[in-house]
């Protein structure tokens, strides 16, 4: 029943979409390790981590795109639950490096020995499990998205005042990790991981198996938010949107519907930090930054909010941009983004996909406009498919 529901409701678009991130996920790790290094077919591993990262900052996106496309919640924090789900599985790679870090020390990281810590704190417990720090991924941007969001719905916090505490939460949480007492490697963070599962978690075999998985999360990610938002629980978050007083007249309570999307999006976005961790070695506090969670906006923004897909490929242009122009215009760089936003805002309000999508409709008037009205056809059904307009008309 539920495998039903979820593929009624996904639309043409969502079903190309996924399916080109399933062949992705195959095919990218094939040009990788099956394919010769000579050919001009082969994907360099540092090319399958790189673009795994963006994966990664796409599943970061398309999190933000189901609270603020749908449901008007312009959600400046997301990067703290992405940082936080990045420390979760930061902590399960360095508990994996025992007696094979730079002090020898079995039970204790190298940046707690180096700070003359005599015992591992007692959040350190468990993480050790892969299956453990896998529930800590969901569960603590989940809770603190959980907490977070029933004090600030039940208040009625919206608009630029809700952005606002948002990001005030993500700078409160980029100050506390910085602090060496918080037992979270400080300013350096958490590096020099060695294993992931067993495996070595720098080899080429590993490092495809990470870019595989995070396209497969992005495209579950992206299924289930199509499930969403197409459900009767899906256009009640529009409607919370678009006129919040008329919903909650009709008998909503949209603190609650709010509370949930929020913990939803705050655990996708966690996932997408578990899986960048691993790809670029190394979490540390700067990932906590509020700029952070604005480039997430202007992906969003860029691509095309509230569409799903526009997400997905803001987040990869732009960060593909970010890849280029860091290496040949590093000094520009913050000023292309910059002049990419305005530009957006003023020329594409709607991004590219919304944008796009409306061109088509407009196309698609006109043609019906230029058609002569005893051709024009009202697809109801079976009944009506065949008639003209006149007969229609007269039913």
């Amino acid at each position: 029943m539920i495998s039903a529901f979820i593929l009624k409701s996904l639309d043409r678009n969502i079903s190309v979409c996924i399916a080109v991130l399933a062949a992705v996920a195959f095919i990218v790790p094939a040009l990788n390790l099956l394919v010769s290094t000579e050919s001009i077919f082969h994907i360099p591993t540092y090319a399958v981590s790189l673009f795994g990262k963006y994966l990664t900052y796409a599943l970061l996106a398309l999190a933000l795109d189901l609270v603020w496309g749908f449901c008007g919640i312009l959600s400046l924090g997301h990067a703290a639950f992405f940082a936080l789900g990045g420390y979760a599985m930061g902590m399960y790679l360095v508990r994996q490096i025992g007696s094979r870090g730079v002090y020898g020390n079995p039970l204790l990281p190298d940046f707690m020995v180096f700070l003359n810590w005599k015992e591992m704190p007692w959040y350190w417990y468990g993480f050790d499990h892969f299956w453990f720090a896998a529930l800590m991924i969901l569960a603590i941007p989940g809770l603190l998205a959980f907490v977070f969001g029933w004090l600030a719905f039940r208040s009625r916090v919206t608009g630029v005042y809700l952005s606002i505490i948002t990001q005030a939460m993500t700078y409160a949480l980029l100050l506390a990790f910085f602090r060496n007492e918080m037992g979270f490697g400080g300013n350096n963070g958490l590096t020099d991981f060695k294993d992931l599962l067993g495996f070595n978690i720098q080899s080429q075999g590993m490092r495809a198996s990470l870019f595989a998985a995070s396209a497969i999360a992005l495209a579950i990610a992206l299924l289930i938010s199509s499930a969403i938002v197409r459900s009767k629980f899906g256009k009640v978050l529009v409607g919370l949107r678009d006129a919040e007083s008329r919903t909650r007249f009709l008998g909503y309570r949209p603190e609650n519907y709010k509370l949930v999307t929020f913990t939803i999006s705050a655990m996708m976005a966690g996932i997408a930090g578990a899986l960048y961790v691993p790809q670029v070695g190394i979490i540390n506090p700067g990932e906590f930054a509020p700029a952070n969670s604005i480039e997430v906006v202007i992906w969003t923004a860029v691509g095309g909010r509230g569409t799903l897909i526009g997400p997905i490929i803001g987040a990869t242009l732009v960060n593909f941009g970010k890849s280029i122009f860091t290496a040949q215009f590093p000094e520009i760089w913050l000023f292309a983004l910059g002049a990419l936003f305005v530009a957006t805002t003023l020329f594409l309000p709607k991004g590219i996909v919304g944008s796009f999508r409306q061109m088509s409709r407009s196309r698609t008037t006109r043609k019906r406009a230029d058609t002569p009205e005893h051709l024009q056809v009202d697809k109801v059904g079976d009944k009506g498919a065949n008639l003209p307009a006149e007969s229609l008309a007269a039913e």
